[in-house]
Order: C-alpha cells, then structure tokens, then sequence
C-alpha cells in the first residue's frame, strides 16, 4: 500500500510517517516545514517527501497512492482567533480541494484527521469540513473521518500547547503544575501512536468498514477532567505541586466520548497507551532534552509563537505561505 501522509513533518505526523513505514507500508510525505529545527527529537526514518501547501496539490501529484492521510492544517483555537481567514482556507478549503484531488485521481481512501472536540465547544469549521468530505463518497472513493481525543505523547516535533504535554511540561520546568481553568472539564486524550495505530487499523479495512464512516479515536477508560490530569502530572514528576489560575472558571470545551465504534470495529488496533504512563514518556524525554523554561514556552514548540515569528519576520506572507526570498533559502 502506498500512502501518502500531509503535514509527515508535524506533531502528529512524524509520528504517523514512523509507525506506518515500521508497519510495512509505503510511506511518502509532504508538508510547508514550518516547524523545520522546532525538534525535540531526531526522526528515526528517512522517506520520500516534498515541500508543498496541500492547497496547490493536483490530481497529477497524487496519481498511484492507495490513500490519503490528511493531517496538514493549523491546529488550535488562538491560531483561528489570530486570523480566522487562514483556518477557512487551510483547514476547509485546502481539505476539500485535497479531497476532489485525491478522488479525481483515482485515490480510494481517504483519512481525515478531525477531532473530538466539536463535541464540546463545537468547531463549525471541522462540521463543515466534515460534510463535505462526505458529499464526495461514492463507490470509487472512501472518505474515512477521525475525530481523534486530545492528543499527547513524545513526537520528534513536540508540541507544547496540548494539555497533558503542557502540564508535564510546566511540572518539569518549575515544578508546579500550572492549570488555567478550575479543573473541572473533561478532556479524552489519546497518545500520538494509538493515533497512528487507529490509522493503520482504518488503511487496511475491508472497505464496507470504513467507507464514509466517522470514528472516535481514544478510549472510554481515558475520559478525564483536567483536574485528574493535573494529579497525574503531579504524582509523576517529583517534588511538583498543582497551582489553580486564580479566577480560572470551567473551559467551555467540556466533553466525554464514548469510543465504542472504534474498538468493536477494530479491536486488534485498541490504544495501547494510558495518560499516567504517557506522562512518564514525556518526562523522560524532557530529561534527555534538557528542556527549561524558555524553550518549552517558546516558538520551538508553541505553534502560535512559531507561526507569528515567520510572519514577523516576512518569511510567510499574508497567506501564510513562504515567501520567494524565505524559500530560497530551505
């Protein structure tokens, strides 16, 4: 099977890149490499891959893959409130025209990296995104929708603004585990790999499995409010104590899912991975990595402070592609 995966140089994806080439799939990848030298750590793979914007692919340049997996987009909420106009072009826009690509191109499968959250505080944008991807579907091409929980875990790129990396990653460099709400929302989470794992487990179903179909990536069991979250951390990291933001009300992105679909679609694929174990991966790896303060609130690993650095300093215009003079230059 030959597979290409967008966004392969992100958080998610060099993750995803990894595991499926390990699992015996041919993996190619592109991405814009805005996180290029944002690395937590080495990869441990060297596969075919381009520097491009999903937006400007053709059918031609996906002519002869057996799937799609489409993680490239600008992933949270402060990134859409920085300019809403760039997550209406990247993340539907840029998806959709993918999508019609990939089809024209006689690609049957079609995996969409969505999220649980508009469970919670719903994102309109994914339910749209979503429900175009499903007016494509026909006999000829499968679009599959993965509404992954919140997702943790050590990653080459590692990003620092996902609550459980964030809270180990504060308990780490301060030893107080900072939370800014009361604690009281439900965040599921999922660790990268088991997102990987999910993948894997929906690129080599029997079609009628998959075709058009919506699933929960996580586990019931890793349902939890930040609060529980935040004594995880605690109780990892030693010598760490909990600090409440003073004022801090409930996060209105509250949500319980229920993954029920996944696991009896797919029960050789389950999550292998629970919250309190992926917060000792992560501690382990900010120990080799030395992280302090600085860089762990940095543009290394905050995508917002990334992406407004490149804008600053006239790298990416207005767009948010790279300028002629910045490209130059990779």
């Amino acid at each position: 099977m030959k597979v290409l995966v967008t966004g392969h140089h992100g958080y998610i994806g060099s993750v995803m890149a990894r595991f499926l080439h390990d699992a015996g799939l041919t993996v190619a990848g592109i991405d814009t490499f805005f996180y290029e030298g944002c690395d937590l750590l080495a990869d441990r793979i060297d596969l075919a891959s381009a520097r491009g914007d999903v937006r400007d692919l053709t059918a031609d340049a996906l002519t002869g893959f057996d799937a799609v997996v489409h993680l490239a987009a600008l992933s949270n909420d402060p990134l859409g409130d920085l300019n809403p106009r760039w997550t209406h072009d990247v993340n539907l826009n840029g998806t959709v025209s993918l999508a019609r690509a990939a089809k024209e191109a006689g690609v049957p499968r079609f995996l969409f990296a969505s999220s649980c959250s508009m469970y919670g505080a719903a994102d309109l944008g994914e339910l749209v995104t979503e429900e175009a991807l499903a007016g494509l579907a026909d006999d000829d091409f499968s679009p599959v929708l993965m509404r992954n929980a919140t997702v943790y875990g050590v990653s080459p790129r590692l990003r620092a603004d996902v609550v459980l990396n964030n809270l180990v990653g504060w308990a780490f460099t301060t030893r107080t585990v900072k939370v800014l709400s009361d604690g009281t929302p439900y965040r599921p989470v999922v660790h990268v790999e088991d997102v990987a794992r999910a993948a894997l487990g929906l690129l080599k179903a029997p079609v009628d499995v998959i075709h058009n179909q919506a699933f929960n990536v996580g586990a019931d069991s890793e349902n939890y409010r930040v609060s529980e979250l935040a004594e995880i951390t605690r109780d990892t990291v030693p010598g760490s104590t909990i600090d409440y933001a003073v004022g801090g009300g409930p996060d209105p992105r509250s949500y319980r899912v229920d993954f029920g679909k996944f696991w009896r679609a797919f029960p050789e694929y389950r999550p292998r991975w629970r919250a309190r174990d992926g917060a000792s991966e992560l501690l382990d790896a900010y120990r080799k990595a030395n992280l302090d303060l600085d860089t762990f609130q940095g543009d290394r690993f905050v995508r917002i402070a990334r992406l407004k650095l490149l804008i600053d300093k006239r790298d990416l215009d207005d767009d948010l592609r790279w300028r002629q003079a910045a490209g130059a230059r990779r």
